[in-house]
């Protein structure tokens, strides 16, 4: 099907995001700024989370989807509202049509996490399931508003959208005037371009970098050839800046005011999360723990004070507990070998002993005595150990060869 061209916008301003700031009074929270001592430390200077994982509908979206949906005219209100999401977008666009009053039709994904599709429902959109990638699902809802009218409700390349994103960097300027660098993380650009006009507009000092997961990263080659290009595979944990191609009108603004946009790996974004969860106390999604991990990745290039930008906590926790293992794994908290003992009674015992005064907590363990390269009176033993980090798990492996143990990782 053969959509009609997309319709250019005035350039976004200043006065824009203020006008969003005062529609959006009573609606979303003015989300709390919380001091991390531990990036603090890394940093050397002070580092704050704004904490727009405990907006309302856990995530920033709602602010510009409820300035979207405030600024259609009656005919198209009646006509009601179309979105496609993942998730957070399309509890935002639910929750923002039920607060003002407008029929709401949301496509997610068929494997979209159950707690996001019930939560979309409970804030009251009709959610029909479609596709098995956002791509589709996006194609699903574009035809489903060219058949009855209702007006697309795009997650990120809209004015009105960026408009209400933008007053996230409002409230970071009135909750700490001194910062001096802003790290957020980046899907289609709505949230990043939102803050980078307010920020700029009111203070241009102050250092913008955006964040993209590696395996997903379509603003540096889009940024490298002067617009907006698409990647093809899209390999990321980080679902919420899980986009193929920057949004036509928050490309334009990043590329202009955007001072830097960074990627981080898949091991960066489960150890920031972990650590957020840890440290912070924070319940943070993968896409809104990319700054986090940005900051843990090269943390003495970033001049403070820091803002970095929790975009959301909605996480499945299925996927949580994935994650935790791995950031776990990734910060040196498991520890997995292979060692060589002689077959007899109580040599396990022995063996387990050494590892109980290395303070280490055996999570697994596992024989293979029919392996042809064992000698006649050999077993292997597979370890899978709990560790306190990488000097532990040094410190571990070297009391097992100090023991008289054969150790293989």
């Amino acid at each position: 099907m053969n959509f009609p061209p997309p319709t250019p916008f005035p350039p976004l301003i200043l006065d824009d995001i203020k006008g969003a700031q005062k529609m959006l009074s009573g609606v979303s929270r003015v989300t709390a700024m919380e001091g991390s001592r531990h990036l603090s430390d890394l940093v050397g200077a002070p580092v704050q989370f704004k904490c727009e994982n405990l907006q309302r509908t856990g995530s920033f979206k709602l602010r510009g989807a409820y300035v979207r949906i405030a600024g259609l005219s009656p005919v198209e209100r009646a006509a009601g509202v179309v979105a496609a999401s993942a998730g957070n977008h399309a509890q935002g666009v639910a929750l923002a049509s039920a607060l003002l009053g407008v029929r709401s039709t949301v496509f997610m994904p068929v494997g979209a996490p159950l707690p996001k599709v019930a939560a979309t429902r409970e804030y009251g959109a009709r959610v029909r399931l479609h596709g098995h990638v956002v791509d589709e699902t996006m194609a699903a809802a574009q035809e489903y508003a060219h058949e009855t009218g209702a007006v697309f409700i795009h997650p990120f390349d809209h004015p009105d959208i960026i408009a209400g994103q933008g007053t996230v960097g409002l409230e970071i300027l009135e909750q700490c005037p001194e910062v001096r660098t802003i790290v957020v993380g980046i899907g289609g650009g709505g949230l990043a371009a939102g803050i980078a006009v307010a920020v700029k507009a009111i203070r241009p000092d102050v250092r913008i970098v955006g964040v993209q997961a590696a395996g997903a990263a379509a603003y540096p080659p889009s940024l490298a050839a002067g617009h907006p290009v698409s990647i093809g595979s899209l390999q990321t944990m980080a679902d919420g800046i899980k986009v193929g191609r920057p949004g036509d009108v928050p490309f334009a603004l990043i590329r202009d005011l955007v001072d830097e946009v960074r990627t981080v790996s898949e091991d960066e974004l489960s150890s920031a999360l972990l650590l957020c969860l840890e440290r912070a106390k924070m319940v943070v999604e993968p896409a809104g723990a990319s700054p986090v991990a940005a900051l843990l990745s090269d943390p003495k290039s970033f001049r403070g004070p820091v803002v970095a930008v929790l975009s959301g906590g909605n996480v499945d926790p299925l996927l949580m507990q994935r994650i935790l293992t791995h950031g776990m794994s990734a910060a040196g908290r498991y520890l997995s070998l292979r060692l060589r003992l002689t077959d007899r009674p109580g040599a396990l015992a022995t063996m387990l002993a050494v590892l109980s005064v290395a303070d280490a907590n055996v999570l697994d363990v596992s024989h293979v005595r029919t392996d042809p390269r064992l000698g006649l009176t050999e077993a292997e033993v597979e370890l899978h150990l709990e560790t306190k980090g990488p000097e532990h798990c040094e410190e571990v492996a070297e009391a097992l060869r100090g023991a008289g143990y054969l150790v293989m990782n």
